[in-house]
């Protein structure tokens, strides 16, 4: 069974970013040289390098340019010394269950930013993730390549659909996004405002699914990490060791004991970060 889609926890007007103000400015002064002689080139330039900086910017998977881009906790939760573990591309039914025992083991939680049609082909393993105490968010319907080159409704039928078998199998609304591969364009913000999530990137990641080298790995994740953190790994696609195993089976007990030496302690989404709009999902 299928739950409805969750209504918008606010009817507050999507809030333009200052890029795209600046960039309707430059639409206005372009159209304004075309009517003056021999400004046309000026303005054809204009907007070429308008739009280059907004394909940039969604080049760019920390880039806040495009609207509001989590890419740490809040300043709360970092001055405790948390950080967000966060694990995507799955559920995986091969890798994801041994990734839920070595948190058990440490005491840990994570967040899990699932496929949602990986998620429906294994229901209990979704569930499973639900009920030893981590976080389910969306990592879009399908993972799909071309992703960053939907429009509006493509966006919305992508995110919306997964919203719902999310919601449905996990018993509790996402309320963060995080893009295929981190990329978008200028069109996902406003969908992912009336939906209620934010967008989710990082603050330092591992390359797991293309560094086979587990200590490679692990250095890029502790290399400065601190409180307010947030940390990227996968459980799907993930890369294989000289081992056979996925990366993340030979970092993730690793990581975890390190954050313990170091005083921090790895929270959900769900606890350091407060609904976008500002209630309960």
């Amino acid at each position: 069974m299928t739950t409805a889609l969750p209504l918008p926890t606010t009817a507050r007007a999507w809030p333009w970013p200052p890029l795209f103000k600046a960039s309707a400015v430059v639409h206005a002064g372009a159209a304004a040289l075309a009517l003056v002689p021999g400004g046309w080139p000026w303005g054809l330039g204009a907007l070429v390098a308008n739009h280059a900086l907004l394909t940039a910017a969604g080049l760019w998977p920390r880039s806040t340019l495009l609207g509001p881009n989590v890419t740490r906790l809040p300043p709360a939760s970092a001055a405790r010394g948390e950080v967000a573990i966060t694990i995507d591309d799955g559920p995986d039914p091969e890798v994801t269950p041994a990734v839920l025992d070595q948190l058990d083991a440490a005491g840990a939680r994570a967040t899990f930013f699932c496929i949602a049609e990986r998620a429906a082909a294994q229901p209990a393993l979704l569930r499973e993730i639900v009920r030893r105490g981590h976080a389910v968010q969306n990592h879009s319907l399908a993972h799909r390549h071309h992703f960053s080159l939907l429009g509006p409704r493509g966006f919305a039928a992508e995110i919306g659909r997964a919203q719902e078998l999310l919601t449905d199998l996990a018993g509790r609304a996402p309320h963060g996004f995080r893009a295929p591969a981190g990329l978008r364009n200028p069109l996902l913000d406003p969908v992912l405002h009336r939906l209620g999530l934010h967008l989710v990137s990082w603050t330092r990641r591992g390359f797991d699914t293309r560094e086979a080298d587990p200590q490679r790995v692990l250095q890029r994740l502790m290399r400065g990490l601190a409180g307010g953190d947030i940390l990227l790994l996968h459980d799907g696609h993930a890369a294989r060791s000289a081992g056979g195993r996925a990366v993340i089976l030979d970092v993730l007990p690793a990581l975890l004991q390190r954050c313990r030496e170091a005083g921090l302690t790895a929270v959900t989404l769900n606890d350091a970060l407060p609904p976008r709009h500002g209630s309960q999902p």
